[in-house]
């Protein structure tokens, strides 16, 4: 066995990319998630999947969960048959999922006990960049478990981000995610401003593109929506549960956060409007639709 022989838990829009850039790239991946439409997804690019999760870790000296919260991450690593009780002692553990640190360090602690070297490294970037490599790697964990990923990190991404012990890569993430919600929304709102008031769509983005309004997500997104391209890239609902998790590490901080408050109340009612499953961009939609005349 050599690290090349990877186990991919979690197999949905960035965890099926990932294991297919590794496969890509020579490595043995077996992937496992719970859904039966996901397993046959990634099985329809020729990469090895089991239909229960015990199965996956035959073999495997890398193990990598890429899940969609906490719940999800802690029966995954702590529950009978997880990564803490079925992975062979020396292997690589590595979270790329977005969730509390509180979370990472308990499954962190537990891990290393059952002398497991884990790795907590949450990712920036869409399903597309984790295919052709081009994540930003945002990096906890002891120094010399991070340079025994790195060879197999290279692969999904180019800048790895080293932010300190388990948890505080988690932490980081977070708070960019606070950041980038928030940028997306008020971007939405004043792009939905400026055509109410007159400005031909286009025009208004090759203005703000080159402003000092603008931000990463307003020019890797917007031209998407003005196409009517909702498709997602990251859906509303995993930008809400992320703001959720920056205000409870907020309260636990005893740190008011008003304004990510307002930004994840605005993400809910995106949400009960009908806008689950699409990009965040598609916030700029729930204004349009905010500036038509009522027809009452």
């Amino acid at each position: 066995m050599t690290d090349r022989t990877v186990a991919v838990i979690g197999l949905g829009q960035m965890g099926s990319a990932m294991a297919a850039r590794l496969a890509e790239n020579g490595y043995d991946v077996r992937g496992y998630d719970v859904s039966a439409a996901a397993r046959q997804a990634i099985a329809a690019q020729c990469i090895a999947t089991v239909e229960r999760m015990d199965d996956v870790f035959a073999d495997r000296t890398v193990i990598l969960t890429s899940l969609p919260d906490p719940r999800a991450v802690r029966a995954v690593w702590l529950e009978p048959g997880g990564v803490v009780e079925r992975a062979a002692g020396g292997s690589l553990c590595i979270d790329l999922s977005t969730i509390d640190p509180g979370t990472m360090r308990e499954i962190g602690t537990a891990a290393a006990a059952h002398g497991l070297d884990v790795l907590d490294c949450p990712v920036s970037g869409s399903p597309k960049e984790a295919r052709s490599g081009g994540l930003v790697l945002i990096a906890g964990g002891e120094p010399a478990t991070l340079d025994r990923a790195r060879p197999l990190l290279a692969f999904l991404g180019g800048e790895i981000q080293y932010t300190g012990a388990v948890g505080t890569a988690k932490v980081v993430k977070i708070v960019n995610n606070m950041m980038s919600m928030g940028n997306v929304l008020v971007a939405a709102e004043a792009f939905a401003l400026g055509e109410a008031a007159g400005v031909d769509p286009d025009t208004l983005y090759q203005v703000l593109s080159k402003s000092g309004g603008r931000s990463h997500h307003f020019t890797k997104r917007f031209p998407n929506a003005l196409k009517g391209d909702f498709s997602p890239g990251f859906k509303l609902e995993l930008g809400e549960k992320d703001l959720a998790l920056g205000i409870e590490l907020g309260r636990q901080m005893k740190m008011p956060t008003p304004t990510a408050s307002q930004v994840r109340e605005l993400y809910t009612l995106a949400l009960a409007e009908g806008y689950r499953g699409q990009d965040i961009v598609a916030l700029l939609s729930v204004y349009r639709r905010w500036t038509q005349p009522s027809t009452n």
